[in-house]
Parts: structure tokens; sequence; C-alpha cells
């Protein structure tokens, strides 16, 4: 196994770890449990990374002969349902956690045996895979009961926080480049191929739109965050592990529903893909840099995310994290709503293992965000990494600011 291998095994591992330890969270009689209508019971998400492993990179890579053929179908593909809907399974229809757990361990072990026979660009899939849903897997782990999860000793809350100004920030007019070229290091099928944009010059919104700013809109008759709960005169906060008073100087994670009414409420619109580009990674000079900050790595010290915490912050903390132009938290603390539907740039390619990956959400209902939110693994803030949701959906942690051309 060369070098880079071993570093990308120690990834996978590193990996593995925060799926047990996040799993490790759940009651056991909450496994079978479904927090959001639109999707499976906790229980198939348990299966469903490790078959996505074993399909992936020794099943349809190397031609290896199932040996628990039942698993791999169940567990194979997750569901992106109608908002509002739901299957109609029953607990009863899924194997025990023990069972799973079997079948996990053994995967692990075919797959470890694997690596040295796969391409780089599939152990990097199958790592990003599971970082990324051991971020969606938080969300549903955020829907579920208070008494059916247990709160890690890593589960602080920062309350504390100053109310921001309303201020907008100019953003010259200038290029911005989206996607990335390929032959330049690992991307999803979505992030090719790179393209310039001149960007008219618009204002932003310095910081997300916060708590206290949405309750605003909600006083004049605007739906309540998923997150809200209303008890006699209060708002409270569903954060992960507590309900707490409404944090006026957190983001408010809405749908974009949500954030298209209050950007027409404010008289403003919400960006497009390419202006979130030029304010997050544009610069004075026209040329564009890795980070909003002036670094080419992701120091922890510069946003929330790359799970340095379950919750959010304020939206004015973290001050070094600022783009060229002097916008706060572009990444972290958040995932943010472009007015961008999510379709493929010129010359789309499928992954030819995951030719489904990104295709099937091509529509006119799911929308692209950027930036990245507390539990953001940090290897998916490259700029051209591009996430997206339906337009109603509630549960993920997704804010947004406002501009105005």
């Amino acid at each position: 196994m060369t070098t880079l291998c071993s570093s990308l095994q120690q990834e996978l591992e590193e990996a593995r770890r925060r799926t047990d330890s996040l799993f490790e969270l759940i009651s056991p009689d909450a496994m079978y449990a479904r927090p959001i209508p639109e999707r499976h019971r906790l229980i198939f998400y348990l299966g469903h990374i490790e078959a996505f492993d074993w399909n992936q990179l020794c099943r349809w890579t190397l031609g290896r002969p199932a040996f628990h053929s039942s698993f791999d179908q169940l567990f194979e593909a997750g569901i992106d349902p109608t908002v509002g809907t739901a299957t109609a399974d029953t607990p009863s229809d899924w194997p025990t956690i023990r069972e799973v757990g079997d079948y996990n361990t053994r995967v692990r072990q075919e797959v470890d045996q694997a690596l040295e026979q796969v391409s780089e660009e599939m152990v990097h899939v199958a790592i990003e895979h599971r970082l990324m849903h051991i971020e969606t897997t938080a969300y549903l782990i955020h829907h579920l009961d208070l008494r059916e999860k247990q709160t890690p000793h890593s589960a602080r809350l920062s309350l504390n926080g100053t109310a921001p100004s309303e201020e907008m920030v100019e953003i010259p007019e200038g290029p911005t480049r989206l996607g990335r070229r390929h032959g330049e290091g690992f991307g999803w099928d979505n992030e090719f191929g790179e393209h310039e944009i001149i960007v008219p010059s618009f204002a932003m919104s310095r910081y997300k739109i916060t708590n206290g700013q949405y309750l605003q809109f909600v006083n004049q008759g605007g739906t309540p965050p998923a997150l809200w709960e209303r008890q006699e005169e209060q708002w409270m906060l569903r954060t992960m592990f507590q309900l707490v008073p409404l944090p006026y100087s957190w983001p408010v994670y809405v749908t974009h529903t949500q954030a298209q009414a209050y950007a027409e409420w404010k008289k403003l619109t919400l960006p497009t893909e390419a202006q979130f580009h030029r304010a997050a990674y544009g610069r004075p000079s026209g040329d564009d840099q890795p980070f909003p900050w002036s670094a080419n790595s992701v120091p922890q010290h510069c946003g929330n995310f790359n799970f340095q915490a379950w919750d959010p912050t304020s939206v004015t903390a973290d001050s070094q994290g600022r783009s060229a132009f002097g916008v706060a938290q572009l990444v972290g603390n958040g995932w943010e709503w472009t007015s961008t539907p999510f379709h493929p740039f010129e010359g789309f390619q499928p992954f030819s293992t995951y030719p489904g990956y990104s295709a099937r959400f091509f529509d006119q209902d799911h929308y692209v965000v950027k930036g990245g939110g507390p539990l953001t693994a940090g290897r998916l803030l490259r700029r051209s990494f591009r996430n997206w949701f339906r337009q109603g959906y509630s549960y993920a942690h997704t804010g947004f600011r406002c501009i105005k051309a």
C-alpha cells in the first residue's frame, strides 16, 4: 500500500470511529424510530454506510461474491420522497441490531482487505460518503425524542452572543470560478467542470440571518422553523440534546421556502451560487482563493465546522474566518441556501460506479446549498463542493443570508 493510501486508510478509520460514536448515542429501542417522516428508520443507516462501502468497493468494483445478498440490497440506497410522505414499513420488517452489527463487522474486514486493489478515487468516495452520512444522521438524531439519546460530554452550548447589525457589505463586480478541473484532486461528479463567471456588483448581509431577525418575520405571520417550540409566551429552540430559550444571535435554520419568503418580506433576494462564491472566495484583485480566510487549509479557529460543536454559535463569532470582503461565516455554523436549482455544470459526467449520486436530483425542487455546518467534515469545505436539499426540507442545518442587487 502506498503512503497516500495509508493516509486515506487512516482517514477511513477515523470516519468509522465517528460513525460508531454517533450510533452509540441512540438508545437501542430508538434504533427502530423514524424521527424524520421522509427518511428511513434509524436502523437503516446503521447498515447503509457499511453496505455502501461493500457494494461500491467489493461487489461492483472488484466483483467479489456476496456473503449476505439480502442485506446488500436492503441497505443499498436511501430515499428522498416528497416532503410530508413516508414509507409504510414497520419495525418488525427490519433485522435486529445484532444482525446488522455482525454484517458491519464482516464488511469492514472485507473492505480493509480490498483497499489495496481499488483506486484512490474509490477510497475517497467511501470516506466522503461516510462523512456526509455522519452529518445527515445527526439531523435524524436531532429530531429524536430527547429521552431516546444520550448527551455526550462534548455537548456544550455557547448561548452568549451579541445581536448583529443588519448591515450589508458591498461586493464589487468581478470574476468567480465555479466547479473544479479534472485532475486537480478528488471531487464528486457535480463539481466538474470548472468555469468562470463575471458577477455584477451586489450587496450581501454581513451575517447569517439570526433567530432574532427571523422572529420578527414570524411575529408578522411568517412560518416558524421546525426546531422552534412554543411554550406559553416564549419560543424555545430544540438543540441536539436539550430545549433552550431561543438564542437570538444564532443563525436560524429554515427551509428554502421559508428563506425565500423572509427575503421577499425584506424586499431582498437569496444569493445565487455564483454570488455566494464571489462573496466567499473572491478578492479585490479578482483571483479566487481556496477558502474565505487567507490560509490554504482548514484551521480550527476560523469557524464552527469539522465536528467542533453539535449546535451553532453566535453569527458574530469567528471573526478570523471572514472573507476578503468582510462577510462573516460563509463557511461553517450552518449551510446556506442559494436561489440556484441543483443542476449540472456543462460537460457533466456521472460516476461510473455511482451514476445516481447527483443525476437523480437535477430538477426544480432541489436547491444548491453552500458553506457548511457545525458537523460538516473539514475535507467537505472545499470551494467546489456542492450540497443540495429539497426546497421544503426542514430538517437540515441550513440557514441563509440576503442580497440586494
